[in-house]
């Protein structure tokens, strides 16, 4: 059954979607099942795999609104355990759409219940908003992961997040949990990005990855070729911090999972 690990920030430019993207091949190319969700209406993360979104079926949006069976939304990519629900310009209007509608908070967590077999890990891209398709996200989500660039506004609207990160585990989805922070854009030449990093220590304490995202132009380079940076350059920095944040991600999981069995075992 799939883990789902919602990917937001309402904070636009911190690496949410980069991250989406390249944490999904890598975790993907550990040999897991993956299934990444794009609920952003630009469909960056669609194009990022290098799927042309005007050719598209269907998208995410069938799935939420229109009542297609998910599976049927569903298409592959260049790496074989990593599959895509895209997203398409229309979604933008979703927000509007779901407003009248009876559970619309449940709506994605409902869409991807008929799929959780097919998959260890699902990711949701969400849009830098926190509207209704995140609010959604989050619902179906069971842990958040949160990009949060070395710059100096770093740090801003984090509370926000955090506040309804709380209304949802309150209200909606009460075993959600936050699933790490990870540091983006970090360039080790400014004293700037080692002041953001501790900063955020203090602010999340150990739920920030020790893998931390490096700038790279490489990695800005490589969703115009629709390929993720893994496929695209697999030597360069961001290649191998990806793949290390995709060991961090899967091994903390198999180390709780062999744990709950041990403990399990005991009683």
């Amino acid at each position: 059954m799939a883990r789902i690990i919602v990917i937001a920030n309402q904070k636009g430019g911190v690496g949410k979607t980069t991250t989406a993207v390249n944490l999904a091949a890598c975790v993907a190319q550990r040999g897991k099942r993956v299934l990444l969700v794009d609920v952003d209406p630009q469909g960056n993360a669609t194009s990022g795999l290098g799927i042309d979104k005007d050719n598209c079926k269907y998208s995410v949006y069938d799935a939420l609104i229109n009542g297609i069976q998910t599976e049927k939304t569903i298409i592959r990519t260049k790496i074989t355990t990593l599959h895509l629900i895209p997203s398409r310009i229309e979604l933008a209007g979703a927000e509007v759409e779901l407003v009248s509608m009876m559970a619309r908070e449940q709506k994605l967590k409902n869409a991807l219940r008929s799929v959780l077999h097919m998959y260890d890990y699902i990711f949701v891209d969400c849009p830098p908003s926190l509207g209704l398709l995140t609010l959604n996200a989050l619902n179906a989500a069971d842990t958040l992961l949160v990009p949060i660039q070395c710059e100096y506004y770093a740090l801003e609207g984090l509370s926000q997040l955090m506040n309804t990160v709380k209304l949802v585990k309150q209200n909606l989805n009460p075993n959600f949990e936050v699933e790490g922070v990870v540091m983006t854009m970090y360039d080790a030449r400014t004293k700037l990005s080692n002041q953001v990093v501790d900063e955020v220590k203090k602010f999340f304490g150990n739920k920030v990855y020790d893998t931390i995202i490096p700038r790279s132009v490489r990695l800005g380079e490589a969703p115009s070729f629709g390929l993720p940076i893994t496929l695209y350059d697999t030597r360069c920095s961001a290649a191998k911090a990806y793949r290390s944040l995709a060991e961090e991600v899967v091994i903390c999981d198999e180390n709780s999972e062999t744990n709950q069995n041990n403990s399990g075992g005991e009683g």
